[in-house]
């Protein structure tokens, strides 16, 4: 079965600045792959071109085998992308939103319907004690928001889910909801790609992982091989071993 995505010798530069200095990696099939590192060592931006909002400065990235370059509508009908910052509109309904962001990609009433109820169980926010998908999206909490917006991402089961630090800010219990929902997701189907700095979280949540820094990558495999080729106990221990 052909790679999800392929990406080789992948980099970008802004003016004199090589935000991505050349990569090579891959996303299989049903399987989590973590670009972890610090601030700045390029992994969001990294996100941005696979999402094709930003366009590389040279190298090539394979799609389900369609060129990302010469086939960007093909890509965008199959992923979905969840940046770091994003946001719903505070303004609409919590059902509203699902409903409004669902017609973007429903070509039936049927199936719109059949995205927004995938949408509503991934959330966890209509239950019968709260429902809060009636009320206003401006009322939620950073968590509450924060699985509103990871539902739109995979409301449409896309083969490839992007997602940046898809925990960021979230506490203990808000992100063992998330990682749960993202590795059932994993389980049935959708590839994902994902970027953070938590490198414990990644270690539980990815198949596979790959160590950036200053735009490049040190090291991939299993959080397990990793751990085992630096004679770490964790993958900090084994980012740590791998800059010096």
């Amino acid at each position: 079965m052909p790679n999800v995505l392929t990406v080789r010798g992948l980099k970008k530069s802004f003016g004199t600045q090589a935000a991505v200095a050349g990569i090579d990696f891959e996303v299989r099939a049903g399987e989590v792959f973590a670009l972890i590192g610090p601030n700045g060592a390029g992994k969001t931006t990294t996100l941005r071109i696979a999402a094709t909002l930003l366009t590389a400065s040279a190298g090539e990235i394979a799609f389900l085998e369609h060129d990302l370059r010469k086939d960007p509508d093909f890509v965008r009908e199959k992923i979905s992308y969840l940046p770091e910052e994003a946001g719903a509109y505070k303004d609409m309904k919590g059902m509203d939103y699902l409903h409004f962001m669902a017609d973007f990609y429903a070509r039936t009433p049927e199936e719109e319907k059949t995205f927004v109820d995938r949408a509503v169980a991934i959330t966890a926010l209509g239950d019968p004690l709260g429902d809060r998908l009636k009320t206003k999206v401006g009322t939620y909490s950073k968590g509450m928001t924060r699985k509103l917006l990871l539902a739109r991402a995979l409301m449409t089961k896309p083969a490839l889910a992007i997602l940046d630090e898809p925990t960021s800010g979230l506490d203990v219990l808000n992100a063992l909801e998330i990682r749960e929902i993202v590795r059932k997701y994993a389980k049935e189907g959708t590839s994902v790609l994902l970027s953070s700095h938590n490198m414990l979280e990644i270690e539980f949540l990815s198949d596979r992982v790959a160590l950036v820094n200053k735009g490049l990558i040190l090291d991939t495999g299993t959080p397990a091989e990793l751990k085992a080729k630096h004679s770490a106990q964790n993958l900090e221990e084994v980012f740590r071993s791998s800059v010096r």
